[in-house]
């Protein structure tokens, strides 16, 4: 399975700038998988040390010199490392916090050795980091699920990722390719991109072995939360973690959790969720301009889950429930939808960009217009709606659009594409014309692409 991280490793390895890189993610989403397949194509040997399975290797980076502790590594790991041609990976790197700090040290004494790093919780480590990070010394990667063209190529489908990612804006997809594209689409939704579940579903095509590996990840998500460092009773992140799944694409309110509990006491186990990478915060923006970050309200927000196939499975829904639905629209009122768009946009920055995301609702009491998300390319602010079905009105997207003198959007559904020039009003005003681009739910990796072709914006 080619992940698209492969690509910006491969520049990491060739830039004359280049840092100790740390992988960022959460558990199983194929960062040790990632490295070593890097290893494998781009290096003659890899060198690689786990700080979980062993603890003792930390000791050899106590001197925080690179020449003293590479002869260290050759002698316990019984493995030559060449600078240039060698990847040198830390793996769980979170169980060894000062080898965190002591990555600086490889940047200036031995800038031409590779170091990629990664690990579980992580962001753990780096919050509770008491030595300052080496900041301007090391750079990051951050890594999600599966994109559902990675799904395509792992499953033999490489002409038709191929195919996505030539469409330009105006192109038509005649019907039979269409449902050439939704039948994979709906597998994608109810099996995910994590990828041992990937790895499970592809030999058989089989939904159960599928599910077996989804109630299995789920479990080790809830196994690990011994390890968050006692911040947070155990039966109420337990308690949040399982009730997630079904508030997807709903304004997140602590009470629709628990009702017993205080909502600070779930904002702390909430924020626990969200260092670990098990769920997203989808910020609520003004969208008066750029940066989206800047005019956020963190008491209203909507939740996303880590990944589409696990939220199938907490929800019970099964492989046949997603595929034998035939305009989607019957799952859950789309919330899957929601749900694998919103992961598609979160990781679709470029891999050095921390994942953010927002969503608009109008400010004005008795108003209940609001857009599914909000992205910004260049200095243009994007709404995006989504729809389970073909049809479905549009009324919150005329809303911002007016609102925010804004003359392009986007619709993501289940129908065939179109780019169509079309005119909102505010009720008794002129008209203002708008461009909409219509957008099968299979092309929502090339959302971010595609609005800057429509924009007449530079490719990134």
């Amino acid at each position: 399975m080619e992940r698209f991280a492969l690509n910006h490793l491969r520049t990491w390895k060739n830039s004359p700038n280049r840092k100790p890189l740390i992988i960022r993610g959460a558990r199983q989403v194929g960062k040790s998988y990632l490295a070593r397949a890097f290893a494998e194509e781009a290096f003659e040997g890899i060198a690689e040390v786990n700080f979980e399975r062993q603890p003792d290797v930390a000791s050899l980076f106590a001197s925080n010199d690179p020449a003293k502790i590479l002869p260290l590594l050759e002698l316990r790991l019984n493995c030559p490392i060449r600078p240039g041609r060698t990847l040198l990976f830390l793996d769980e790197i979170q169980a060894a916090p000062t080898v965190i700090t002591a990555l600086r040290y490889f940047f200036e004494a031995m800038p031409d050795l590779h170091v990629v790093a990664a690990g579980s919780l992580l962001e753990f480590a780096l919050a509770d980091l008491c030595a300052p990070m080496p900041v301007g010394r090391i750079e990051f990667l951050h890594l999600g699920p599966m994109q559902f063209e990675e799904f395509l190529r792992a499953s033999g489908g490489e002409r038709l990722a191929d195919f996505l990612a030539g469409f330009h804006p105006g192109d038509e997809i005649p019907m039979s390719i269409h449902d050439s594209f939704m039948g994979p689409f709906r597998e994608f939704l109810v099996v995910g991109g994590m990828p041992a579940v990937v790895s499970a579903f592809l030999p058989n095509r089989s939904f159960r072995d599928a599910d077996e590996a989804k109630v299995s990840l789920l479990s080790t998500f809830e196994n690990d939360f011994g390890k968050y460092g006692g911040r947070v009773p155990h039966r109420r992140i337990g308690r949040l973690f399982t009730r997630l799944p079904a508030l997807v694409g709903q304004r997140f309110k602590y009470v629709n959790v628990d009702r017993d509990e205080r909502s600070g006491e779930l904002a702390r186990a909430l924020d626990l969720l969200c260092l670990a990478r098990v769920a997203y915060r989808v910020c609520h923006t003004a969208a008066n301009g750029i940066p989206l970050a800047a005019e956020t309200r963190d008491n209203v927000f909507r939740m996303l889950f880590l990944d589409s196939g696990l939220v199938a499975s907490a929800l019970g829904l099964t492989g046949l429930d997603v595929v034998q639905e035939r305009n989607l629209l019957g799952i859950r009122s789309g919330a899957l939808c929601e749900q694998v768009v919103g992961q598609h946009l979160l990781n679709s920055h470029p891999f050095y960009r921390e994942p953010e995301l927002h969503f608009w609702t109008r400010e004005k009491t008795g108003s209940s217009a609001a857009v599914d998300y909000v992205i910004a390319e260049g200095p243009e602010i994007v709404p995006i709606e989504v729809k389970a079905g073909r049809t479905g009105t549009l009324k919150s997207l005329h809303v911002f659009l007016r609102e925010k003198e804004r003359a392009f959007g986007i619709r993501l559904n289940s129908d065939v594409p179109s780019l169509l020039d079309a005119k909102t009003s505010f009720p008794g005003g002129a008209d203002v014309p708008f461009r909409l681009l219509s957008l099968p739910l299979y092309l929502v990796g090339q959302v971010r692409r595609l609005s800057r072709e429509c924009l007449n914006l530079p490719a990134m």
